[in-house]
């Protein structure tokens, strides 16, 4: 008698699609929530690139004055507010004020602004126009820095569930020659 409830039971089909999404769920919610993740991550890279573009065009446009070129030398600071306005506006969008661009973005030691002084002739194609009667053209770059104190640490979606993402950074550069206009 015990033998056929278990042939029965071993027969029976009722619950086999219960039984299977039992087993499929938790693959799913996983594939879900990382898909979800995965999509944030690429939206905070891609909000950095473009605020770092921002702020190597905004800098590229200020004057001339900023910029004291004499002689082919890198990573030099730009002169008056420019450091300053253009960490604010990679870090908020706006020169004084606004919000961050993303979650967790305070730290305006983050963003480093600095310049090169390039020979207009030692680059293909060469420097024209305006800078015909410059020895040396700024060229500012803008980056998210890459020591371990100032780095852009990603703000994960689920952070506040116990998912440590302290080890994953954001990065982005970008370079314009100096217009002054």
């Amino acid at each position: 008698m015990m033998a056929s409830h278990i042939s029965s039971l071993i027969k029976c089909r009722r619950a086999a699609a219960a039984a299977e999404m039992a087993m499929v769920t938790p693959l799913l919610i996983a594939l879900m929530f990382g898909s979800f993740e995965l999509g944030n991550y690429f939206l905070s890279e891609h909000v950095v690139v473009k605020a770092v573009r921002d702020g190597a065009r905004y800098a590229g446009r200020l004057g001339f004055s900023n910029y004291s070129c004499v002689d082919d030398d890198d990573g030099n600071i730009p002169g008056g507010t420019v450091v300053a306005d253009t960490r604010n506006l990679v870090r908020t969008g706006q020169l004084t004020g606004g919000s961050a661009r993303l979650v967790g973005w305070t730290d305006p030691e983050t963003i480093k602004v600095t310049y090169d002084c390039v020979d207009p002739h030692s680059v293909t194609p060469s420097y024209s126009g305006i800078y015909n009667s410059m020895s040396y053209v700024p060229v500012v770059k803008v980056e998210i820095a890459t020591d371990n104190a100032n780095r852009l640490v990603y703000q994960s979606l689920f952070n506040r569930l116990g998912f440590d993402s302290s080890a994953l950074y954001l990065n982005a550069a970008s370079q314009s020659p100096v217009t002054g206009l």
